[in-house]
């Protein structure tokens, strides 16, 4: 029997999360966001399902298995096409330097997942020291 293990999102710092600023739906980015504040948000789902493609040089089907792999989850336009950030851009750039590399897709995915976890509690840990 196989088995399948599940794989967390990257952790964030939460007032980078689209969810939880300016009092936004969860899942959706602020509407009253003015047009500077989205261009300055890394979490802003910008970029559609091509133009990620085209930026990071792979195929739609890459991005989709990354989806696959949860390690990234890009927002749904109202329309229900794909969108992502900026902050998903690297991810899933990070993800194709792995997997030309010769590592596996969820191996790698698994290693992003723990660097960014990782940053965040480096993040923290400075943060705590600023404050002593």
């Amino acid at each position: 029997m196989e088995q399948t293990r599940q794989v967390s999102q990257p952790t964030r710092n939460p007032h980078h999360h689209p969810e939880a600023t300016n009092g936004a739906e969860p899942g959706r980015p602020d509407a009253s966001a003015s047009p500077e504040q989205r261009l300055d948000d890394e979490d802003y789902p910008a970029y559609s399902m091509g133009r990620a493609a085209e930026i990071l040089g792979v195929t739609p089907a890459f991005l989709r298995s990354l989806g696959a792999a949860k390690l990234i989850e890009p927002l749904r336009s109202e329309g229900g096409h794909r969108r992502f950030s900026r902050y998903q851009l690297r991810l899933a750039a990070r993800a194709r330097e792995l997997v030309d590399a010769g590592t596996a897709l969820e191996a790698a995915c698994r290693i992003i997942i723990l660097e960014d976890q990782l940053a965040e509690a480096l993040r923290i840990n400075e943060e705590l020291r600023r404050r002593d």
